[in-house]
This record gives structure tokens, C-alpha cells and sequence, in this order.
């Protein structure tokens, strides 16, 4: 049996990585209508707003536009769907970091390693 081997490129951006409109469009290969969809509904926002051209997008609205765009080309979502989902999955995220956080502190009080 014969295993496919799969590679995965990742880019580390700074916290300050800003990206115009088009750069935003280049990196999660979408166009500017499914972009504009999204700031409509609230799944992503532009850190700078203004005219269309003066939009400027922060390294989390790049994060959510390429889940977005996962999720819509994975489960054919539409774009309430998309928004909705995305809120779900950062509420379970959320909810896996806070169990965690508490089973370190019910390990650190009663002494527990393991």
C-alpha cells in the first residue's frame, strides 16, 4: 500500500502584516466580489476602512478568508453559512483552550503530573 505524502507550506506573518485588497485576493486566490460578500456579513473586516481601494486587511482577516474559502469550496457553504460556521469553530476553539487552561490549574492544585 502505497502512502501519499502530503506537504504543507506555511507562512509566518507578523503581527503587523497588513494587505491591500488585491494582495488579500492573491494570497487566498478568491476574487474581490467573494471578499466584498464577506465584510458585508461581518466574517471578515478591514483594519482600515474607506473606499473599496483603500481597504486594508490584518493577518487574522487573512486567516478567516482562507477558512472561509476552505469551507465554501469543501461543504459548498454560502456565504450566511460561512459566517455562521466561523463563529462556531473560533467558539469551540475558544471553549478547547479554556478546558485546557482549567485542567492545568485542577493538575497544579492537587498536585497531579500526569
Amino acid at each position: 500500500m502505497r502512502r501519499e505524502q502530503t506537504t504543507w507550506q506555511v507562512e509566518v506573518l507578523g503581527d503587523r502584516a497588513v494587505f491591500t485588497l488585491r494582495e488579500l485576493c492573491e494570497r487566498s486566490d478568491v476574487h474581490a466580489e467573494f471578499v466584498v460578500k464577506l465584510v458585508n456579513y461581518g466574517v471578515i473586516a478591514p483594519v482600515e476602512e474607506g473606499q473599496l481601494g483603500d481597504w486594508r486587511f490584518d493577518a487574522v482577516a487573512l486567516t478567516r478568508l482562507q477558512k472561509a474559502r476552505r469551507l465554501q469550496r469543501d461543504l459548498k457553504l454560502n456565504v450566511p453559512g460561512l459566517a455562521v460556521s466561523l463563529d462556531l469553530l473560533e467558539d469551540v476553539q475558544s471553549l478547547r483552550q479554556e478546558v485546557n487552561r482549567l485542567h492545568q490549574q485542577l493538575r497544579q492544585m492537587t498536585g497531579d503530573d500526569g
